[in-house]
């Protein structure tokens, strides 16, 4: 008969910080299925499936970072209580104190948690010169749920918003696991007038979930992570050792690998969210479809972007103090955006490289008197999206590699060792990487009406081929990722 492992039962069920748990994970899929069940059992009622919804989150982050998922219960309670307190205060300078306070909170704990080994490292030279980093372990998804609780209280200081008056409300909203670990960054006013709707999941909205769920795995569990152990981290260790050629497709494999990771988990963030009942903005758009460093940023986690412009450019001036001063905040709101995504200089030179193209580019359409909705269309659409693509490859070479020397390498490998005649030998040699990335890139550059075909296709599908299709895809993955969830059921005769 059946009988359970406890033992191996707990081991499954604690934190693990080598396995933490994502949505790609076969535990993770396990787990979603008796959730699922208990979450429609709760259908009618509100706010016992907030609750139960509340305290999976909890768990899932709890999974995810350990006992550092009390971090996410400080920044609630203190953003909904000072958020509260804001409200109530009509005097600018104690509003603006309050405000102060939730910005310390965020990026007091973001800085803490995130740079101070960053910094430390710089400081090091003003004493002994002598840097031991020191034993900080990073909570994942920090960035994304200070910054999605900071567009909270700077909401409702701009009296943009009404605050919450149920804390549990608040934290539903702070918690909820398909975007808590990885974006995408869901503002408030979208998201909680969608709490306490009577729950609904249109035969719509379920197709279209089952699609984005199916796009985002094969993205991120497919593309991304099998092009990324078998090619690309080869050529970034060490790209002296390889021809410029190598190096090169190692730098268009990144582009499609990095896309793949942040778009696949996206989608699937968005797929879990209306298969719940709820709407996400979209969060990538196609990005290497753009025809300018400004476009691609209009696609390219748009979440991101626009609450950089919103919350930093904006509050930096914008616009509205001159062209100079207008250059100067793109690249300042650049920067601070580069060294979001990670403490290294790398990600601060990258994102040095945008902010200079999209100063450049404000400035030549100035000059020009180009209006901001001037597109490029036929052959010139064309070289301007190759343009702006490998101009966004050139600046994945510094976000992907650890020191500045390392892309210095690649790029003089590309430049002054090409050896072309060695291209079929790559081809041959990681045949199914290029497979793979000749598929990615067409799926990516295909018109968009083939992926609203595709979409339509599954709505359509009768409700048991849906399941079915879920059940087929959640078993295969599982398979695949059998490592992150050992046996704790065995048959014994």
């Amino acid at each position: 008969m059946w009988q359970l492992d406890w033992s191996k039962l707990a081991e499954v069920l604690t934190y693990n910080a080598k396995q933490p748990m994502i949505f790609s994970s076969g535990l993770f899929l396990f787990l979603f299925l008796g959730f699922s069940l208990i979450y429609m059992l709760l259908q009618k009622k509100d706010t016992a499936r907030i609750l139960f919804v509340t305290l999976f989150s909890y768990y899932f982050y709890y999974k995810s970072s350990g006992f550092y998922f009390f971090l996410l219960g400080v920044v609630t309670v203190a953003d909904f209580l000072l958020a509260r307190r804001m409200a109530r205060t009509g005097t600018q300078w104690k509003r603006r104190l309050l405000l102060l306070a939730s910005l310390g909170i965020n990026l007091g704990l973001l800085c803490y948690f995130k740079y101070t080994n960053f910094f430390y490292q710089m400081l090091a030279p003003l004493w002994d010169g002598k840097f031991q980093p020191l034993d900080i372990f990073l909570p994942v998804g920090i960035s994304f749920f200070t910054f999605q609780s900071l567009s909270y209280t700077i909401d409702v200081y701009r009296r943009e918003l009404i605050p919450l008056n149920k804390l549990l409300d608040y934290t539903f909203y702070v918690s909820f696991f398909p975007q808590l670990v990885a974006g995408p960054i869901v503002r408030a006013r979208d998201f909680i007038p969608q709490i306490r709707r009577p729950l609904f999941v249109s035969p719509e909205m379920f197709g279209t979930g089952v699609f984005f769920i199916i796009s985002g795995l094969f993205k991120k569990a497919v593309i991304s992570d099998y092009i990324s152990v078998n090619f690309v981290e080869r050529i970034f260790d060490n790209p002296a050792l390889y021809s410029g050629v190598e190096n090169l497709f190692g730098v268009y494999g990144y582009a499609l690998q990095i896309y793949c990771d942040f778009s696949g988990y996206s989608d699937m963030a968005i797929g879990l969210a209306l298969l719940l009942g709820f709407r996400f903005p979209m969060n990538f758009n196609s990005p290497y479809k753009a025809d300018s460093i400004t476009d691609f940023w209009h696609r390219w986690h748009i979440s991101l972007s626009t609450w950089l412009r919103d919350y930093l450019y904006i509050s930096l001036g914008g616009n509205r103090k001159g062209k100079f001063r207008t250059y100067i905040n793109l690249c300042l709101t650049m920067l601070l955006g580069g060294l979001w995504h990670g403490a290294s200089w790398n990600f601060v030179i990258w994102g040095g490289f945008h902010g200079l193209a999209l100063a450049a580019q404000k400035f030549w359409r100035n000059l020009l008197h180009k209006p901001k909705t001037a597109t490029s269309k036929g052959i010139r659409k064309f070289f301007a999206v190759l343009i702006t693509f490998n101009f966004v490859c050139f600046c994945w070479i510094f976000f992907r590699n650890t020191t500045f020397e390392a892309s210095v390498v690649m790029l003089k490998q590309i430049f002054t060792a090409f050896h072309p005649e060695v291209f079929m030998q790559l081809i041959e040699g990681y045949w199914k990487v290029f497979v793979l990335m000749g598929i990615g890139y067409l799926l990516h550059f295909a018109p968009d009406s083939w992926q609203d075909a595709c979409c339509r296709g599954v709505i359509k599908m009768p409700l048991l081929g849906k399941a079915f299709l879920l059940v087929a895809l959640i078993y295969l993955v599982i398979q695949i990722k059998s490592s992150d969830i050992q046996p704790f059921i065995y048959f014994q005769f």
